[in-house]
Parts: C-alpha cells; structure tokens; sequence
C-alpha cells in the first residue's frame, strides 16, 4: 500500500480507484466508496488510521477499488475534509488537462 500522508498526521481518509471505470473513491462510514470527498470518513489519529485500513483491506478483491492508501486531509470550518497536498487536491477535482471534464465542471 502506497504511503501519501506524514506519519504523524491528525486526520486521514482511505482512497482508492475504482476498478470499472478509475474514478477517485474514498471509504465512508458504512465502509462503501463513495466518489465525493466530502462523505469520506475522517480517521483521527493512528489507531483510527489503522483500523480503516484493516477495513478497506479486508477484501480486496470484493471492494471492486484498487490501490488503497490514506492520505492527509485537515478540516474546514464545517467539519469536512480538504487535501492537505496538491495531488490529492488534483485527485479529488479531476483532470487538470481540460476544465470541461471530470468533477470540476460542477465547479463552474
């Protein structure tokens, strides 16, 4: 599993890709993958950590994602996550190529 966040974090969430067509998912409470960033489960701290990656691991050929690794977020003033790095920040937007395709449409 790919490490993209500081090992002393305060808040995580687990991404992954989804297998059928490559969108950006992230793990939310009930432990589905949703394509929103902002329904992803926030893990604070490390055992949190370690537990939704025990979570998001367990069956990894039943998830229908692959690549699953955590990553850095802090929160906004309402309690939900923002990437704390650029690729994340990237990741969660869509393409950088062309701003008429991918999630940053809704953005317009």
């Amino acid at each position: 599993m790919a490490q993209h966040s500081a090992k002393g974090a305060q808040f995580q969430v687990i991404t992954a890709n989804r297998l059928h067509d490559g969108e950006v998912v992230y793990l939310d409470a009930s432990g589905a993958w949703v394509a929103d960033l902002k329904d992803a489960l926030i893990a604070e701290g490390a055992e949190a950590l370690e537990q939704l990656i025990a979570q998001a691991t367990a069956e990894p050929c039943a998830t229908g994602v692959l690549d699953i690794y955590p990553f850095e977020v802090i929160k906004d003033a309402v309690g939900q996550p923002i990437p704390a790095s650029v690729r994340e920040t990237i990741r969660a937007a869509g393409p950088t190529v062309r701003a008429d395709l991918g999630k940053q449409t809704e953005l317009r």
